[in-house]
């Protein structure tokens, strides 16, 4: 997920081809596996958050209960293969921040994927910590908005525990602590607010608004990045 906006159009995303609805699946897949490698093996949602938030992606795309008990149990399991969380770091053009998170069975292959996508675009991967410094972790809630306003939102939100709040046309976006996501949501599930979605994210602390025609070489570089299998996640700086 990309830092222009794109939070409040989570719950609207759908596969709509046979390409699509495959390459979502295989994300979602690899997704869980990793979450379970990286949680010690727990294949418990309950007891592992990360492994919870990559069931409800999953379940997002509408993939089936049977794919994603395999992906669970892949990732348990001593002889699946190993897929591993990277991160690469680039500029698109207008020089666009970005950071681009994968899961991979391949290094070199995945490199060269993003790699070829940013040199296609006309922009250029970058060494690590040269852009992620322009980022940070956080926790996003999006809440529907119902008939409850701002400012009784906001009053909420950091009454447990969140730091921001941003309103958008039919949802809130809540921001929290990298590390506090699940206690925060935990108090709104306790509550009659409607959770649409949760994610461990990478928020730009400075966005940029490009030209039009620049702007139009970065969305399709983000196209070309996130359709690729390995790609989990994308950030931007553009607005």
């Amino acid at each position: 997920m990309s830092g222009h906006s794109k939070w409040s159009k989570v719950k609207h995303q759908k596969a709509t081809t046979d390409a699509v609805k495959s390459r979502e699946f295989t994300r979602a897949s690899r997704g869980i596996t990793v979450a379970v490698r990286e949680g010690g093996g727990l294949t418990d949602p309950d007891k592992n958050f990360r492994l919870r938030l990559a069931i409800e992606l999953a379940k997002q795309v509408n993939m089936p209960k049977d794919n994603i008990e395999r992906a669970i149990a892949k990732g348990a399991g001593s002889g699946a293969t190993a897929f591993e969380n990277l991160t690469y770091e680039g500029y698109g053009p207008g020089g666009v921040a970005y950071v681009v998170e994968a899961a991979t069975d391949n290094h070199q292959r995945t490199a060269a994927a993003v790699k070829h996508a940013f040199d296609r675009a006309g922009g250029s991967l970058a060494t690590p910590g040269a852009v992620s410094f322009q980022f940070q972790k956080n926790g996003v809630l999006l809440i529907a908005k119902s008939d409850m306003l701002f400012d009784a939102m906001l009053d909420r939100a950091i009454g447990a525990g969140a730091d921001d709040v941003i309103e958008r046309d039919d949802v809130y976006e809540v921001y929290t602590k990298y590390t506090e996501l699940f206690a925060v949501r935990q108090v709104f599930e306790s509550s009659s607010l409607v959770i649409e979605h949760a994610s461990l994210i990478m928020r730009p602390l400075n966005s940029v608004s490009p030209q039009a025609d620049v702007r139009l070489k970065n969305e399709a570089l983000i196209l070309a990045l996130e359709s690729l299998d390995d790609v989990q996640n994308v950030y931007t700086t553009m607005e």
